[in-house]
Protein backbone atom coordinates (compact mmCIF):
# COMPACT_ATOMS: atom_id res chain seq x y z
CA UNK A 1 0.00 0.00 0.00
CA UNK A 2 1.36 3.32 -1.17
CA UNK A 3 -0.13 7.00 -0.08
CA UNK A 4 0.66 10.10 -2.01
CA UNK A 5 -0.11 13.41 -1.36
CA UNK A 6 -1.37 15.26 -4.63
CA UNK A 7 -1.24 19.19 -4.55
CA UNK A 8 -3.85 20.24 -6.70
CA UNK A 9 -3.85 24.20 -6.92
CA UNK A 10 -7.45 23.69 -8.67
CA UNK A 11 -9.32 23.03 -6.07
CA UNK A 12 -11.59 25.71 -5.08
CA UNK A 13 -14.95 24.30 -3.45
CA UNK A 14 -16.65 21.46 -2.32
CA UNK A 15 -18.11 20.43 -5.86
CA UNK A 16 -14.10 20.12 -6.79
CA UNK A 17 -13.50 17.52 -3.46
CA UNK A 18 -16.65 15.35 -4.70
CA UNK A 19 -15.19 15.43 -8.16
CA UNK A 20 -11.65 14.46 -7.40
CA UNK A 21 -12.89 11.66 -4.83
CA UNK A 22 -15.47 10.28 -6.78
CA UNK A 23 -13.38 9.80 -9.76
CA UNK A 24 -9.87 8.86 -8.46
CA UNK A 25 -11.83 6.90 -5.76
CA UNK A 26 -13.22 4.72 -9.55
CA UNK A 27 -9.53 4.04 -10.15
CA UNK A 28 -8.69 0.33 -10.24
CA UNK A 29 -6.54 -0.48 -6.66
CA UNK A 30 -7.34 2.92 -5.41
CA UNK A 31 -8.51 2.23 -1.76
CA UNK A 32 -9.14 5.92 -0.59
CA UNK A 33 -9.32 9.18 -1.77
CA UNK A 34 -9.78 12.49 0.76
CA UNK A 35 -9.70 15.69 -1.26
CA UNK A 36 -8.88 19.22 0.96
CA UNK A 37 -10.26 22.84 -1.00
CA UNK A 38 -8.74 24.75 1.81
CA UNK A 39 -5.03 23.07 1.67
CA UNK A 40 -5.82 22.42 -2.25
CA UNK A 41 -4.31 18.77 -1.72
CA UNK A 42 -5.70 15.51 -2.10
CA UNK A 43 -3.89 11.97 -0.47
CA UNK A 44 -4.49 9.27 -2.11
CA UNK A 45 -3.88 5.65 -0.80
CA UNK A 46 -3.25 2.68 -3.33
CA UNK A 47 -2.01 -0.34 -4.97
CA UNK A 48 -1.44 -2.13 -8.60
CA UNK A 49 -2.45 -1.55 -10.66
CA UNK A 50 -2.57 1.86 -9.67
CA UNK A 51 0.11 3.74 -10.06
CA UNK A 52 1.00 7.52 -9.49
CA UNK A 53 1.48 8.39 -13.24
CA UNK A 54 -2.04 6.81 -13.89
CA UNK A 55 -3.60 9.04 -11.00
CA UNK A 56 -1.49 12.51 -12.27
CA UNK A 57 -3.41 11.60 -15.81
CA UNK A 58 -6.72 10.77 -14.62
CA UNK A 59 -6.33 14.33 -12.22
CA UNK A 60 -5.61 16.21 -15.74
CA UNK A 61 -8.26 14.33 -17.77
CA UNK A 62 -10.53 15.51 -15.10
CA UNK A 63 -8.89 19.31 -14.73
CA UNK A 64 -7.72 18.98 -12.04
CA UNK A 65 -3.68 18.55 -13.14
CA UNK A 66 -1.30 17.75 -9.51
CA UNK A 67 1.34 20.52 -9.74
CA UNK A 68 3.42 18.57 -7.08
CA UNK A 69 3.44 15.16 -5.79
CA UNK A 70 4.81 13.59 -2.27
CA UNK A 71 4.85 11.26 0.44
CA UNK A 72 3.11 12.05 3.91
CA UNK A 73 6.64 11.90 5.79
Amino acid sequence: MKTLIFDIPNISCHHCVHTIQTEVGELEGVQSVTADAAAKKATVVFDAPATEEKIKELLAEINYPAAAVHSPN
